[in-house]
């Protein structure tokens, strides 16, 4: 039967789902029709304001390189990879494991997770405990240190943190035209699920704002600055993975990250240090910082 109102074309597109094999594509997809119609209906789109979003998507497909992720840069300027994180987060907690609250996290449970942001590069170099993963970056040199647990304490050798930021200026490698990896490595937790490192204190930085998601936000009247953060993803064996960020203690932006990522948890003190010896016995002959952060990782079931 041809469709004679809106809501009989709305019904008419699930209809035709009906033979789906497939029980949670089929959800997702009635879902996402009835939402999306019933978008359009309030918007009272015009075929102009259509075509003009057609056009926007094409645009940041576009942009997509194999070291510029256009499209996870909308999605978390829109919010949508925050919101997908907090749902996986309720679900836990609604299993009964996984943090329970924004804010501080008790001892007994996981670290929280965050975004994991549009400049992952999978295949980073392993390094060894107590490396300087960012030699020559620009920036003010920090040692890193803490240790991986799971939520009972018990530590987790060998975990592996995968660890990647920007440099001092806001800057990450796969922005830098011909730039092999930097500020990036994996290293692995000692037998007391212990781990350290040397890289730069990281600094606010605007997301990339030449394609067309920085175009939107300017149309949105929004700013488009992330507070200085650095990234890890925390994988051991018997364990849930973790996708994390350190936030940096009063950098600007924390209380309006573009990305809605910070997490009070996650708030971290640098702390600052005269010339001197660090922790791990390196002599340093200029002012550094020092992060101490520990990871807690929920058991798999």
């Amino acid at each position: 039967m041809t469709p004679m109102t809106e809501d009989d074309l709305t019904q008419a597109v699930l209809a035709r789902m009906a033979e789906s094999t497939d029980p949670r594509f089929a959800e997702i997809m009635r879902l996402l029709v009835k939402h999306l119609h019933a978008f359009v209906r309030e918007a009272d789109l015009t075929p102009e304001e259509w075509m003009h979003g057609i056009q926007f998507l094409t645009q940041v497909g576009q942009a997509c390189t194999d070291k510029r992720q256009e499209f996870i840069l909308l999605s978390d300027t829109l919010g949508v990879s925050m919101m997908v994180v907090m749902l996986e987060q309720l679900r836990a907690v609604r299993a009964g494991k996984g943090p329970k609250a924004q804010g501080t996290v008790p001892m007994t449970e996981a670290t929280e997770a965050t975004v994991l942001g549009p400049f992952y590069w999978e295949g980073a170099p392993e390094s060894p405990l107590g490396a300087d993963i960012a030699p020559g970056v620009k920036g003010e040199p920090t040692f890193y240190s803490g240790r991986v647990t799971d939520t009972r304490g018990e530590p987790v050798a060998g975990a592996l943190l995968d660890i990647w930021s920007g440099d001092g200026d806001g800057f990450y490698d796969m922005q830098i035209e011909g730039a092999e990896m930097a500020a990036r490595a994996r290293i692995r937790t000692d037998a007391d699920g212990r781990y350290w490192f040397w890289s730069i204190r990281p600094t606010y930085y605007p997301v990339p704002v030449d394609g067309p998601v920085g175009r939107m936000l300017g149309a949105m009247g929004r700013h488009p600055n992330r507070p200085g953060h650095i990234h890890l993803l925390v994988n051991a064996p018997g364990h849930v993975p973790l996708t994390t960020q350190l936030f940096v203690a009063n950098s600007p932006y924390i209380d309006s990250d573009a990305v809605f990522g910070v997490r009070p948890s996650l708030v971290v003190d640098f702390e600052p240090h005269q010339p001197g010896t660090a922790p791990d016995g390196r002599r340093m002959d200029r002012p550094w910082w020092s992060a101490h952060h520990d990871f807690r990782l929920e058991r798999a079931a």
